[in-house]
């Protein structure tokens, strides 16, 4: 069925909300396919996150999605941006999830609404709301009753938001999947029998829901009937659901992969791609689920990890600013279309395998009613072929899949791109960053404002409740002059240990140095000679979260911050453990407190004008300046390659965090030569990880634009300009 034909089914269940009943709306399913309204379909799938986009570009996405042959929209529901304190909603603006589906279901598309209501996706605790983590006696995602409680909730509450406003396919709505839980299959062996106990309570409970649609488990080999287990990753040719009458379907082929601080930039060719989506298909795939088909932006302190960039573009066929990525856009367009051609042999017939020589198959699909379609394969990584089928020649090129809708004529090979690909170029807009200002936080009065002391260290989320990246660890140490005689003459040594993610130690209201995690290994610790004088000495140690962790089993239980030991080396009596002597805390920036970033409260701060301000490399300093918006309708992004690390906002509006630590490690590029065939590239080694950072062309006003920046190591802020994306060929 064409995607036109998918359309007139929706219209048609539609007419049962004006009470005229012309069809019985369906899903149900067999093991060849999902069946909508009593026919089987191929169906193909992009995800578009609606909080990683505004509201103004979602419907220029989703008909993006539907001109690049996808029938269905498929997102996550984030649990955590909807209810930020228990029984509080939040379902406006960019979190207006009934709002987005409202525009699929106009465009003509399907929805696989995935409510978890963990997610994963790289996205800030992933998905739950921190204060879940405080629910007494809670352990996530195993059989516990505070957290099963929460959990269905939480879900009974979506689904019935759904049910109000008629957005299942049962109700003729688009909505023909859900999803409960997610990439459950590794917890659910750590947690042995409490996790499967766990699992099947889950599916139970979704099942019971009763939405009139099947429900999902991915990365599930355990999921219970009627719930479908289904297959994540960059290849799922190898996968079979568990039950013989399951359809087969794939709910992320990952079209690239995510981005992290200090880390390269990946890119998977979509040569591999495509061969990856056929190969599937001609094994018995049924749906095709694109994680991403537009990664779009993590906005404020969304971003999960840690260290989990701002930018969420995974090389997705619509970059992350809303502007089609050639070739892959159209290459997988062209692949959608020359399967669908096949679709009838598809959903009729099973496939009859064919050797055509050591390295190259043919799978064939014969109907009873004289539909034929054939998928000739490669498996070669170097050497193209000729093959004959069905008396006739073909050349198959290394690595790809030939599609013949008819067992006749190639209408598409995976391997053959008719498009060059399309560099994105960030051109300046000429606008002019005006009238710069500063605030220094004030670190010697830090202390003064402290919240509270304690004896000794404390984790770090458990004091801010993420209300903030940021947490002070304060404390003061007695040095007699004699201590201060040393060998060689040289400063005592500081060591700070920490679980995580970054740190800033000043000593005596002086930076002296900085120290960070990674992905890999978020546990770090700061060894730097630290410059102490005879009598009290401050020590004030600024504490930074990067994202909280999104995944793994109990991850609720992961600690950050500092937890020592704190210890300083080469005094003439030897080291001194300051880990357990009383610490006084602070929780967030005193900029945070006065609001800076309020574009109504701005004029009531002591700002510090004049040109000079904005050439000094100072710590811990806010920045503030106003911009008129460019004309045109180009994305646009600020250029931060000249700042060090921090946060940055709009007109009240936050960008999210910016960090401008170059990738390092071995990248190993795209190269197709040799028998090297990558899955994923990476790329960017020795540049910014992230340098560009999209700001969204609908929270500008014409005039007046303020632009606030804060930097926590030192940077030239004169420097940072709005440019505008542009793609040759390509508008927004």
């Amino acid at each position: 069925m064409e995607a036109s034909s998918a359309s007139k089914w929706v219209i048609f269940c539609m007419f049962l909300n004006l009470g005229i009943q012309l069809i019985q709306c369906s899903v149900t399913y067999d093991r060849k396919a999902l069946i909508i309204n009593g026919q089987r379909r191929i169906l193909f799938s992009g995800s578009i996150h609606y909080p990683r986009s505004t509201p103004e570009m979602w419907k220029g996405l989703i008909q993006k999605a539907k001109d690049g042959g996808l029938d269905v929209i498929d997102t996550y529901v984030f649990w955590n941006v909807h209810e930020p304190s228990p029984g509080n909603y939040d379902f406006e603006g960019r979190y207006d999830l009934v709002q987005f589906i409202k525009i699929v279901q106009k465009a003509g598309l399907y929805v696989n609404l995935r409510i978890g209501p963990f997610i994963c996706a790289e996205w800030n605790f992933g998905g739950f709301p921190v204060w879940l983590k405080y629910v007494p006696g809670i352990s996530f995602r195993t059989d516990n009753e505070p957290f099963k409680m929460a959990m269905q909730g939480f879900t009974q509450k979506i689904v019935q938001m759904m049910k109000n406003e008629k957005l299942f396919e049962s109700q003729g709505g688009p909505i023909i999947l859900s999803q409960i839980e997610n990439e459950y299959g590794p917890e659910s062996k750590a947690y042995g029998a409490a996790g499967y106990a766990y699992m099947t309570w889950a599916a139970k409970m979704a099942a019971e829901l009763h939405t009139g649609v099947p429900w999902v488990m991915c990365k599930e080999d355990d999921a219970p009937d009627p719930v479908i287990n289904t297959c994540n990753g960059f290849y799922c040719d190898y996968f079979s659901p568990n039950k013989p009458y399951k359809p087969t379907i794939w709910t992320e082929a990952w079209s690239g992969w995510f981005a992290d601080f200090g880390g390269p930039v990946h890119q998977r060719p979509v040569e591999d791609l495509a061969f990856a989506i056929a190969r599937f298909i001609q094994k018995g795939g049924s749906l095709v689920n694109y994680y991403m088909y537009h990664g779009g932006t993590n906005f404020g302190r969304t971003a999960g990890g840690p260290f989990i960039t701002t930018s969420y573009d995974y090389d997705a066929p619509i970059d992350e600013y809303g502007l089609i990525r050639q070739p892959k856009y159209d290459h997988l367009k062209e692949l959608h279309r020359a399967i669908k051609l096949c679709e009838q042999a598809l959903v009729s017939a099973d496939p009859t395998v064919n050797s055509l020589g050591s390295y190259e198959q043919a799978h064939v699909f014969s109907s009873k009613s004289g539909d034929c379609a054939a998928f000739l394969s490669n498996y070669h990584m170097d050497v193209t072929t000729r093959v004959t089928f069905n008396k006739l020649h073909y050349d198959l090129p290394p690595w790809s899949i030939s599609i013949l809708p008819d067992c006749k004529n190639v209408v598409f090979n995976t391997a053959r791109v008719g498009l060059q690909t399309t560099r994105a170029q960030m051109l300046p807009t000429n606008v002019e960053l005006l009238s710069w200002e500063t605030f220094n936080e004030d670190i010697s009065s830090v202390d003064k404002d402290s919240k509270f002391t304690v004896a000794g260290l404390l984790e770090q989320l458990n004091v801010t409740r993420d209300t903030s990246d940021y947490l002070w660890y304060m404390t003061s140490v007695e040095i007699s002059p004699s201590e201060l005689f040393l060998h060689g003459g040289q400063h005592p040594t500081l060591s700070v240990q920490s679980a995580g993610h970054a740190l800033h130690v000043f000593i005596n209201g002086h930076l002296s140095g900085s120290a960070f995690g990674t992905r890999e290994t978020r546990r770090f610790t700061f060894t730097g000679n630290v410059n102490l004088k005879a009598g009290t000495n401050r020590i004030s140690l600024l504490s930074i979260a990067v994202g909280l962790p999104n995944n793994g089993p109990h991850f609720e239980t992961w600690n950050t911050g500092i937890l020592g030991p704190v210890v300083l080396y080469g005094l003439a009596q030897g080291k001194r453990d300051l880990s357990w002597q009383k610490w006084s805390y602070q929780v967030g920036l005193k900029g945070e407190a006065m609001n800076l970033v309020s574009p109504s409260g701005i004029s009531s701060v002591d700002w510090m004008g004049g040109s000079f301000v904005t050439h000094k490399k100072q710590p811990l300093t806010w920045y503030k300046a106003y911009f008129a918006a460019p004309e045109g309708d180009e994305p646009l992004a600020l250029d931060m390659d000249s700042m060090g690390k921090g946060q940055v906002w709009i007109n009240g509006q936050s960008i999210g965090r910016y960090w401008t630590a170059n990738a390092n490690g071995k990248c190993s590029g795209c190269n197709y030569s040799g028998t090297f065939r990558p899955t994923k590239c990476q790329v960017g080694c020795g540049q910014p990880t992230q340098r560009w950072y999209h700001v969204p062309r609908s929270w500008l006003k014409p005039t007046r634009n303020l632009l606030v920046v804060f930097e926590e190591i030192g940077g030239i802020a004169s420097k940072i300009s709005l440019v505008k994306r542009s793609v040759p060929g390509v508008h927004s």
